[in-house]
């Protein structure tokens, strides 16, 4: 029997997971989807806002000052990306300049004093792509910008090092109440119990709230957004994360540099009936092009490699829900968890464990609890000679996969053999980055595949592309029989 079991591997279970590790518990990771971070935390703009925006007051505000400064703190703990730019939110006229000045008040009740109001010559000397109908912005320097499925890859290998369990491919399709906590059938067919239950499952955890509500207090509505993905070529046309003025529907479409070069423009916002909706539409990227050029001069949308579509889970209660069920004892829920939520997801845990949950006053603390997570500097980062003694240590650093990314043979064995190392092709590019580059995968992904039949004993009919019925290949063509000669 489990003390916990977390339903949800994204950046917030995850966090929830490895903070649970802290203490001695038997706790239990359960994800749905075939890895970690293949939702929301996947498709999103990866910015640590600084906390200007949410009304102050809620669970948002409060939490997004909070996790942005825990971030600082795990950076070195974890080996986390951070990409500190600061960000811009711009004004076009005296009205909006006059909404700017409002929203300086609201920044003021969110706690946040560490900003400053710019006029457009000053701005325009560091960011010398600002749209020019631009009058007027607000410096936030403490945002931030980091690889969402990088954080939450650390927080569950943290979590695993430390003694928590993870299970992929593992749906929930039943809980029930018990005497001693809760059953939880998972796939239809096995059944697992557990003392409590912690709800993070994104835009499903109104569907689990049913499972053991009879009248659950919120709704989740999914909300899509649609993105550009811009080459790292593009790398310095913008220095700061550029916002316009937030309105009713979000923080609107965003220019946002990245970790490691690339600009991502968007996302439009639109509530859909299905929650799992990720497709692009020709309505939702044209939106996005058109009010990118309220930001900047001249998007260099030449450079676009790829597109891509995100799901918000938008709570109808329009706030985090942190809170034990009023009707099931011993069951949490962490819902509605939409933007600033990447932010805000350490404070969340935190809060969680320690205020709503109480661990302490149940569990000891784990004196064996490791919180750091070492993960290597990328090899097309390092100097000449940082490489050559790589090389001179194992020879698969010599071998680059990917041209884009220059991303070595080793790094991408580790991709696919480490703690949470991954099987399918979409796990290994979001690992190792194979694929993320210019040609999004026309170099590479033929040999990663290959890597990942060799490593994990598989015919390439086997291997992956994402979830378990993705497979590449359908059947052989010119061969009859999977060897290594013959490809």
């Amino acid at each position: 029997m489990y003390d916990y079991i977390v339903i949800g591997a994204g950046i917030v279970g995850s966090f929830i997971a490895r903070d649970l590790s802290r203490y001695n518990t038997k706790t239990l990771v359960l994800e749905k989807e075939n890895d970690v971070a293949n939702v929301q935390t996947l498709a999103n703009s990866a910015i640590i806002h600084s906390g200007h925006n949410p009304e102050p007051g809620t669970l948002k505000s409060k939490f997004c000052r909070l996790g942005n400064e825990l971030y600082d703190q795990y950076e070195e703990e974890l080996s986390l990306p951070l990409l500190k730019s600061g960000a811009y939110v711009v004004a076009h006229n005296e009205a909006e300049e006059n909404q700017l000045l409002e929203l300086v008040e609201t920044t003021k009740a969110n706690g946040l004093y560490n900003y400053e109001l710019l006029d457009y010559a000053e701005a325009v000397k560091t960011e010398p792509n600002l749209a020019s109908s631009i009058t007027k912005v607000l410096s936030l320097p403490t945002t931030k910008v980091t690889f969402p499925w990088e954080v939450a890859f650390a927080c569950m290998e943290n979590a695993i090092k430390n003694g928590v369990e993870f299970k992929k491919n593992a749906n929930v399709t039943n809980i029930e109440k018990t005497e001693s906590g809760y059953l939880v059938t998972v796939n239809g067919d096995l059944k697992v119990e557990t003392k409590y239950v912690i709800n993070a499952a994104g835009v499903d955890t109104d569907d689990l709230a049913n499972m053991v509500e009879a009248n659950p207090n919120f709704i989740i509505h999914g909300r899509h957004g649609e993105y550009f993905v811009l080459d790292k070529r593009t790398r310095n046309f913008i220095n700061h994360v550029l916002y316009p003025l937030p309105t009713d529907k979000g923080k609107g479409v965003l220019l946002t540099p990245q970790v490691h070069g690339e600009i991502l423009v968007g996302p439009d916002s639109k509530y859909v009936d299905d929650k799992h909706r990720t497709n692009n539409t020709p309505k939702g990227l044209g939106y996005v092009r058109a009010n990118a050029k309220h930001l900047a001069d001249n998007v260099p949308f030449q450079q676009i490699i790829r597109s891509f579509a995100g799901i918000r889970a938008t709570s109808s209660r329009h706030d985090f829900i942190i809170e034990e069920s009023k009707e099931a004892k011993g069951f949490f829920h962490v819902a509605g968890i939409e933007s600033p939520g990447l932010t805000a997801a350490p404070a969340i845990s935190k809060y969680l464990i320690e205020d709503v949950m109480n661990v302490t006053n149940e569990f000891s603390i784990n004196t064996d609890f490791n919180p750091t997570r070492h993960k290597p500097k990328k090899f097309g980062s390092l100097s000449f000679d940082e490489q050559q003694a790589l090389i001179a240590k194992d020879p698969t650093y010599a071998n680059i996969i990917c041209k884009c990314e220059k991303i070595t043979e080793r790094e991408v064995i580790d991709a696919i053999t480490g703690p949470l190392g991954s099987d399918t092709i979409k796990g290994v590019k979001k690992r190792a980055r194979c694929g993320a580059g210019l040609c999004q995968g026309g170099y590479c992904e033929e040999k990663v595949y290959k890597m990942i039949a060799d490593l994990k004993n598989k015919t390439p009919l086997e291997v992956c592309y994402d979830g378990p019925k993705s497979n590449m290949f359908v059947e052989e063509t010119k061969v009859t029989k999977w060897t290594e000669k013959s490809l």
